[in-house]
Protein backbone atom coordinates (compact mmCIF):
# COMPACT_ATOMS: atom_id res chain seq x y z
CA UNK A 1 0.00 0.00 0.00
CA UNK A 2 2.50 2.48 0.52
CA UNK A 3 4.05 1.55 -2.77
CA UNK A 4 0.97 2.32 -4.25
CA UNK A 5 0.69 5.73 -2.49
CA UNK A 6 4.18 6.64 -3.38
CA UNK A 7 3.76 5.83 -6.92
CA UNK A 8 0.64 7.68 -7.16
CA UNK A 9 1.83 11.07 -5.10
CA UNK A 10 5.39 10.55 -7.86
CA UNK A 11 2.51 10.30 -10.97
CA UNK A 12 0.84 13.51 -9.81
CA UNK A 13 3.94 15.61 -9.19
CA UNK A 14 4.96 14.87 -12.57
CA UNK A 15 1.29 15.84 -14.32
CA UNK A 16 1.98 19.01 -12.49
CA UNK A 17 5.56 19.69 -14.04
CA UNK A 18 4.47 18.61 -17.20
CA UNK A 19 0.99 21.02 -17.06
CA UNK A 20 3.70 23.32 -16.22
CA UNK A 21 5.92 23.75 -18.97
CA UNK A 22 3.29 22.98 -21.49
CA UNK A 23 1.40 26.25 -20.24
CA UNK A 24 4.90 28.09 -20.51
CA UNK A 25 5.38 26.68 -24.19
CA UNK A 26 2.05 28.26 -25.23
CA UNK A 27 2.30 31.21 -23.47
CA UNK A 28 6.45 31.87 -25.09
CA UNK A 29 4.70 30.99 -28.36
CA UNK A 30 1.81 33.69 -27.92
CA UNK A 31 3.94 36.06 -27.12
CA UNK A 32 6.00 35.58 -29.48
CA UNK A 33 3.10 35.52 -32.33
CA UNK A 34 1.94 38.84 -30.39
CA UNK A 35 5.51 40.32 -30.09
CA UNK A 36 5.62 39.85 -34.30
CA UNK A 37 2.51 40.97 -35.16
CA UNK A 38 2.95 44.32 -32.98
CA UNK A 39 6.02 44.86 -34.71
CA UNK A 40 5.04 44.36 -37.80
CA UNK A 41 1.70 44.75 -37.83
CA UNK A 42 -0.32 43.64 -41.08
CA UNK A 43 2.47 41.89 -42.85
CA UNK A 44 1.68 38.54 -40.30
CA UNK A 45 -1.77 38.41 -41.23
CA UNK A 46 -2.12 40.49 -44.56
CA UNK A 47 -2.87 43.46 -45.80
CA UNK A 48 -1.01 46.72 -47.44
CA UNK A 49 -0.43 49.72 -45.60
CA UNK A 50 1.80 52.82 -44.43
CA UNK A 51 4.48 51.76 -41.84
CA UNK A 52 5.70 54.25 -39.49
CA UNK A 53 8.74 54.32 -37.31
CA UNK A 54 9.11 56.72 -34.40
CA UNK A 55 12.80 57.94 -34.10
CA UNK A 56 13.08 59.43 -30.51
CA UNK A 57 15.62 60.56 -28.07
CA UNK A 58 19.33 60.36 -28.16
CA UNK A 59 20.07 58.73 -31.45
CA UNK A 60 22.76 55.95 -31.23
CA UNK A 61 23.96 53.03 -33.06
CA UNK A 62 20.63 50.58 -32.90
CA UNK A 63 21.03 47.13 -34.84
CA UNK A 64 18.11 46.12 -33.69
CA UNK A 65 16.66 49.29 -35.16
CA UNK A 66 18.51 48.65 -38.30
CA UNK A 67 17.35 45.25 -38.98
CA UNK A 68 13.64 46.11 -38.97
CA UNK A 69 14.25 48.86 -41.50
CA UNK A 70 15.57 45.44 -43.29
CA UNK A 71 12.90 43.76 -42.72
CA UNK A 72 10.17 46.93 -43.90
CA UNK A 73 12.19 46.78 -47.23
CA UNK A 74 11.33 43.31 -48.45
CA UNK A 75 7.82 43.22 -47.02
CA UNK A 76 5.47 43.79 -49.85
CA UNK A 77 2.53 44.70 -47.97
CA UNK A 78 4.44 47.67 -46.61
CA UNK A 79 3.80 50.01 -49.63
CA UNK A 80 5.68 53.15 -48.17
CA UNK A 81 7.44 54.42 -44.89
CA UNK A 82 7.31 57.57 -42.78
CA UNK A 83 10.01 58.68 -40.54
CA UNK A 84 8.34 60.28 -37.82
CA UNK A 85 11.15 62.33 -36.03
CA UNK A 86 11.43 63.96 -32.62
CA UNK A 87 15.16 64.17 -31.24
CA UNK A 88 18.00 66.70 -31.07
CA UNK A 89 20.66 64.42 -32.32
CA UNK A 90 23.14 61.82 -31.22
CA UNK A 91 26.41 60.07 -32.47
CA UNK A 92 27.63 60.74 -35.65
CA UNK A 93 27.97 57.28 -36.20
CA UNK A 94 24.33 56.43 -34.64
CA UNK A 95 22.88 59.25 -37.36
CA UNK A 96 25.18 57.78 -40.34
CA UNK A 97 24.09 54.49 -39.76
CA UNK A 98 20.70 55.51 -39.83
CA UNK A 99 21.02 57.49 -42.74
CA UNK A 100 22.58 54.72 -44.85
CA UNK A 101 20.22 52.51 -43.82
CA UNK A 102 17.17 54.58 -45.11
CA UNK A 103 18.06 55.10 -48.27
CA UNK A 104 18.47 51.62 -48.95
CA UNK A 105 15.10 51.15 -47.91
CA UNK A 106 14.27 54.49 -50.00
CA UNK A 107 15.95 52.25 -53.15
CA UNK A 108 12.51 50.15 -52.75
CA UNK A 109 10.16 52.24 -51.23
CA UNK A 110 8.74 55.93 -50.43
CA UNK A 111 10.17 57.14 -47.81
CA UNK A 112 9.19 60.42 -45.99
CA UNK A 113 10.50 62.17 -42.73
CA UNK A 114 7.84 64.15 -40.40
CA UNK A 115 9.71 66.13 -37.96
CA UNK A 116 8.04 67.25 -34.71
CA UNK A 117 9.03 69.35 -32.13
CA UNK A 118 12.99 68.71 -32.56
CA UNK A 119 14.95 67.22 -35.43
CA UNK A 120 18.68 68.68 -35.07
CA UNK A 121 22.14 67.17 -35.67
CA UNK A 122 21.88 63.78 -36.50
CA UNK A 123 18.34 63.83 -36.52
CA UNK A 124 18.63 66.31 -38.93
CA UNK A 125 20.95 63.44 -40.57
CA UNK A 126 18.39 60.82 -40.70
CA UNK A 127 15.60 63.06 -41.80
CA UNK A 128 17.47 64.01 -45.02
CA UNK A 129 17.41 60.18 -46.18
CA UNK A 130 14.00 60.76 -46.77
CA UNK A 131 12.47 61.27 -49.90
CA UNK A 132 10.60 64.68 -49.16
CA UNK A 133 11.45 66.13 -45.09
CA UNK A 134 7.44 67.52 -44.12
CA UNK A 135 8.29 70.15 -40.56
CA UNK A 136 6.04 72.41 -38.54
CA UNK A 137 6.73 75.93 -38.79
CA UNK A 138 8.09 75.57 -35.09
CA UNK A 139 10.03 72.63 -35.40
CA UNK A 140 13.41 73.11 -34.32
CA UNK A 141 15.70 71.34 -37.10
CA UNK A 142 19.58 72.01 -38.63
CA UNK A 143 22.20 72.36 -36.49
CA UNK A 144 24.94 70.94 -39.25
CA UNK A 145 27.81 70.09 -37.25
CA UNK A 146 30.21 67.71 -35.05
CA UNK A 147 30.99 68.65 -31.57
CA UNK A 148 33.71 66.97 -29.30
CA UNK A 149 33.90 68.19 -25.95
CA UNK A 150 35.96 67.88 -22.94
CA UNK A 151 37.10 69.71 -19.75
CA UNK A 152 41.64 70.94 -18.95
CA UNK A 153 41.43 70.82 -14.59
CA UNK A 154 45.39 71.11 -14.83
CA UNK A 155 45.53 74.26 -13.13
CA UNK A 156 42.96 72.90 -10.37
CA UNK A 157 45.43 69.77 -9.72
CA UNK A 158 48.23 72.07 -9.74
CA UNK A 159 46.31 74.41 -7.08
CA UNK A 160 45.50 71.62 -4.93
CA UNK A 161 49.08 69.65 -5.16
CA UNK A 162 48.02 66.83 -7.19
CA UNK A 163 50.33 65.51 -10.41
CA UNK A 164 48.51 63.46 -13.11
CA UNK A 165 51.21 61.50 -15.01
CA UNK A 166 49.87 59.22 -18.53
CA UNK A 167 52.77 56.79 -20.20
CA UNK A 168 51.83 56.56 -23.36
CA UNK A 169 52.94 55.37 -26.80
CA UNK A 170 52.62 59.04 -28.48
CA UNK A 171 52.21 62.23 -27.54
CA UNK A 172 47.97 62.04 -29.77
CA UNK A 173 47.43 59.03 -27.60
CA UNK A 174 44.21 59.48 -25.95
CA UNK A 175 44.03 63.39 -26.60
CA UNK A 176 42.42 65.56 -25.06
CA UNK A 177 42.54 64.56 -22.41
CA UNK A 178 41.10 66.73 -18.24
CA UNK A 179 44.27 65.99 -16.88
CA UNK A 180 47.02 66.96 -20.14
CA UNK A 181 47.11 70.54 -20.80
CA UNK A 182 45.99 70.86 -24.57
CA UNK A 183 49.15 71.77 -26.56
CA UNK A 184 48.79 73.55 -30.13
CA UNK A 185 49.68 70.30 -31.50
CA UNK A 186 46.07 67.91 -29.83
CA UNK A 187 43.77 71.27 -30.64
CA UNK A 188 45.27 70.79 -34.54
CA UNK A 189 44.78 67.02 -33.95
CA UNK A 190 41.33 67.61 -32.87
CA UNK A 191 40.02 69.77 -34.86
CA UNK A 192 41.17 68.19 -37.98
CA UNK A 193 39.36 64.92 -36.75
CA UNK A 194 35.72 67.12 -36.18
CA UNK A 195 36.56 69.20 -39.47
CA UNK A 196 36.59 66.06 -41.34
CA UNK A 197 32.94 64.55 -40.18
CA UNK A 198 32.02 67.91 -40.27
CA UNK A 199 32.43 67.72 -44.12
CA UNK A 200 31.05 64.68 -44.65
CA UNK A 201 27.81 65.73 -42.94
CA UNK A 202 27.95 68.75 -45.15
CA UNK A 203 28.15 66.71 -48.11
CA UNK A 204 25.54 64.62 -47.50
CA UNK A 205 23.47 68.09 -46.84
CA UNK A 206 24.50 69.33 -50.31
CA UNK A 207 24.01 66.05 -51.80
CA UNK A 208 20.30 65.45 -50.78
CA UNK A 209 18.98 68.66 -50.82
CA UNK A 210 20.43 69.43 -54.53
CA UNK A 211 22.65 72.38 -53.08
CA UNK A 212 24.93 73.81 -54.67
CA UNK A 213 28.44 74.25 -52.77
CA UNK A 214 28.19 78.04 -52.32
CA UNK A 215 24.87 76.94 -49.97
CA UNK A 216 26.68 75.26 -47.45
CA UNK A 217 27.16 79.23 -46.41
CA UNK A 218 23.49 78.50 -45.20
CA UNK A 219 24.08 75.80 -42.42
CA UNK A 220 27.37 75.70 -41.82
CA UNK A 221 27.75 77.76 -39.14
CA UNK A 222 25.93 75.12 -36.85
CA UNK A 223 23.37 77.52 -36.03
CA UNK A 224 19.44 76.13 -35.48
CA UNK A 225 16.39 76.95 -37.48
CA UNK A 226 12.80 77.10 -37.02
CA UNK A 227 10.69 74.95 -39.53
CA UNK A 228 9.95 78.18 -41.41
CA UNK A 229 13.42 79.10 -41.44
CA UNK A 230 14.19 75.67 -43.26
CA UNK A 231 11.80 76.14 -45.63
CA UNK A 232 13.06 79.49 -47.03
CA UNK A 233 16.80 77.81 -47.04
CA UNK A 234 16.12 74.68 -48.58
CA UNK A 235 16.27 72.67 -45.54
CA UNK A 236 13.07 70.81 -46.24
CA UNK A 237 10.75 70.50 -48.38
CA UNK A 238 7.08 71.21 -47.01
CA UNK A 239 5.46 72.58 -43.66
CA UNK A 240 3.06 69.95 -42.08
CA UNK A 241 2.91 66.99 -40.38
CA UNK A 242 1.74 63.37 -40.77
CA UNK A 243 -1.52 64.40 -42.55
CA UNK A 244 0.29 66.03 -45.12
CA UNK A 245 3.11 63.56 -45.44
CA UNK A 246 0.31 61.04 -46.28
CA UNK A 247 -1.26 63.44 -49.18
CA UNK A 248 2.09 63.99 -50.90
CA UNK A 249 2.43 59.92 -51.00
CA UNK A 250 -1.24 59.53 -52.58
CA UNK A 251 -0.41 62.54 -55.28
CA UNK A 252 2.93 61.72 -55.98
CA UNK A 253 3.77 57.95 -55.33
CA UNK A 254 0.11 56.79 -56.31
CA UNK A 255 -0.77 55.35 -53.12
CA UNK A 256 -3.94 53.72 -52.66
CA UNK A 257 -6.65 56.52 -50.58
CA UNK A 258 -7.55 53.50 -48.32
CA UNK A 259 -3.79 52.24 -47.01
CA UNK A 260 -4.23 52.57 -42.63
CA UNK A 261 -0.49 53.95 -41.62
CA UNK A 262 0.91 51.73 -39.48
CA UNK A 263 3.63 51.95 -36.16
CA UNK A 264 6.27 49.73 -36.24
CA UNK A 265 7.53 49.31 -32.94
CA UNK A 266 11.12 49.20 -32.30
CA UNK A 267 12.34 47.27 -29.20
CA UNK A 268 15.75 47.08 -28.26
CA UNK A 269 17.67 43.51 -28.07
CA UNK A 270 18.21 42.87 -24.25
CA UNK A 271 19.43 39.76 -23.22
CA UNK A 272 19.19 38.77 -19.83
CA UNK A 273 17.75 40.48 -16.32
CA UNK A 274 20.99 42.00 -15.81
CA UNK A 275 20.87 44.32 -18.93
CA UNK A 276 17.35 45.19 -18.26
CA UNK A 277 18.68 46.34 -14.85
CA UNK A 278 21.44 48.16 -16.19
CA UNK A 279 19.68 49.67 -18.59
CA UNK A 280 16.74 51.02 -16.56
CA UNK A 281 18.97 52.32 -13.77
CA UNK A 282 21.01 53.93 -16.78
CA UNK A 283 18.30 56.16 -17.81
CA UNK A 284 17.13 56.64 -14.76
CA UNK A 285 20.33 58.00 -12.66
CA UNK A 286 22.11 59.69 -15.28
CA UNK A 287 21.23 61.96 -18.53
CA UNK A 288 21.58 60.18 -21.81
CA UNK A 289 24.45 62.41 -23.18
CA UNK A 290 25.99 61.55 -20.86
CA UNK A 291 26.68 58.17 -21.95
CA UNK A 292 27.43 58.79 -25.35
CA UNK A 293 31.10 57.48 -26.66
CA UNK A 294 32.75 59.44 -29.52
CA UNK A 295 31.99 62.35 -31.85
CA UNK A 296 28.70 63.80 -31.55
CA UNK A 297 26.26 65.59 -33.25
CA UNK A 298 23.45 66.77 -31.07
CA UNK A 299 21.54 70.24 -30.28
CA UNK A 300 22.65 71.46 -26.90
CA UNK A 301 21.03 74.44 -25.76
CA UNK A 302 22.91 75.91 -22.83
CA UNK A 303 21.52 76.27 -19.80
CA UNK A 304 22.43 78.79 -17.46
Amino acid sequence: MAYDSDYLVDRRRLKRRLTFWRTLAVVAAVAAIAAAAGRLGDTVVGGDFIARIDIKGIIVQDDQRLRIIEELAEKDAVKAVIVRIDSPGGTVVGGETLFRALRELGKKKPVVAVMDGVAASAAYMTAIAADRIFAREGTLTGSVGVILQTTEVTRLLDMIGVSARAFKSGPLKAVPSPVERITPEIEAATQSLIDEMFRMFRDMVLDRRNMKPADAAKFSDGRIFTGRQALRNGLIDQIGGQKEAIAWLETEKQMPKELKVRKITLRRDVDNLFERLHSLARKTILSERLTLDGLISVWQPVMR
